[in-house]
């Protein structure tokens, strides 16, 4: 099911007018491999830059001010992770604490440590994992 919905989220994509930069297909003969997909000219009210999509699907924004990426980057329901990469650590801070995500990784991405509780933001993620607040699904008072 999730190969399927991938995939109609790529076929909306190109729909919507965003340009297809690679990728957008079935990977290999065996599995439910999709290539990996990039989107540029992609719009920020377009489906794919609101939805999380949970497949190998990017979806590339322009933006002129940090103010103004800080704005897009909150604009969806969703806010599991986000990525930052600078060389500048004060807009490394200023980023990061404006973002409405519930990870934010710096110059790295997928990087975890098990001490640090891990969940989304918003509509995103079912409560924390990892962590001692992970240990609060397990309890019971």
């Amino acid at each position: 099911m999730q190969f399927e919905r991938v995939l109609k989220y790529i076929d909306i994509g190109i729909g919507e007018g965003a340009t297809l930069l690679t990728g957008g297909k079935p990977c290999g003969e065996k599995g439910y491999y999709i290539e990996l997909t990039i989107f540029t000219d992609v719009k920020n009210d377009m489906k794919i830059a609101q939805d999380e999509i949970f497949g190998p699907v990017m979806s590339l924004i322009k933006f002129k001010t940090i103010e103004e990426a800080i704005e897009k980057a909150n604009s969806t329901k969703y806010g599991l992770t986000a990525g930052i990469v600078t060389k500048d650590l004060n807009t490394a801070n200023r980023v990061s604490r404006s973002i409405r995500s519930g990870v934010i990784w710096i110059n790295c991405y997928f990087a975890f440590d098990r001490d640090c509780p891990y969940g989304g933001y918003k509509m995103s993620g079912f409560g924390r994992d990892l962590g001692l607040n992970a240990l609060d699904k397990y309890l019971q008072v």
